[in-house]
C-alpha cells in the first residue's frame, strides 16, 4: 500500500516517482481538505505540472488567473509560471498531479511534513527546503 505523506490539511500518495521512472515523471494523488491552501505562491524552472481533478473542486491561481479544477478537468502549469492553490469548498478535493520530468520525488514532501509537525514552522527552513528542491517561493512583502 502506498505511503500517505501528511502535511496537515494536505495529504499526498506517490504513485510513481523519479526513482522508479528513470526521471521521466513524478505522479501523486493530492487531497486538499476544506480551506487547505498553498500559502506561498511559487514556481519551478525544471519541470512542468499537470493537474487532473478526481473529486471536489480545487482552485489554482496560475500566472495571476484563477482556474477551478473539477473532476475530469485539467490545469497545466508550465515551468517558470507562478502558481498556488486552495480548496474553498466545504468538501475535500482530490487531484492527480504529474510533474514532467520527474525531479522532485516524495522526499521533498516528507521533509516539509517533518518541518510542519515539529511545531510552528520556521519560514527560513521552509524556504531553504523549497529552494534546495527547485521550488522558488515568492514571499509577499
Amino acid at each position: 500500500m502506498p505511503e500517505i505523506i501528511n502535511l496537515g490539511a494536505l495529504q499526498l500518495i506517490f504513485l510513481r516517482s523519479k526513482d522508479d521512472t528513470d526521471g521521466s515523471l513524478d505522479l501523486f494523488e493530492m487531497t486538499l481538505q476544506p480551506n487547505a491552501r498553498m500559502p506561498i505562491p511559487h514556481y519551478h524552472d525544471r519541470w512542468d505540472e499537470t493537474i487532473y481533478g478526481l473529486s471536489g473542486i480545487s482552485t489554482w491561481r496560475i500566472d495571476g488567473t484563477e482556474v477551478d479544477v473539477a473532476p475530469g478537468e485539467t490545469a497545466f502549469i508550465k515551468r517558470g509560471v507562478v502558481h498556488s492553490f486552495t480548496n474553498r469548498s466545504p468538501r475535500p478535493a482530490t487531484c492527480l498531479c504529474t510533474l514532467t520530468p520527474g525531479v522532485l520525488g516524495p522526499q521533498y514532501f516528507k521533509e516539509m511534513a517533518a518541518l510542519l509537525t515539529a511545531g510552528t514552522p520556521d519560514p527560513a527552513k521552509m524556504k531553504e527546503t523549497m529552494l534546495r528542491y527547485g521550488l522558488v517561493p515568492l514571499l509577499q512583502s
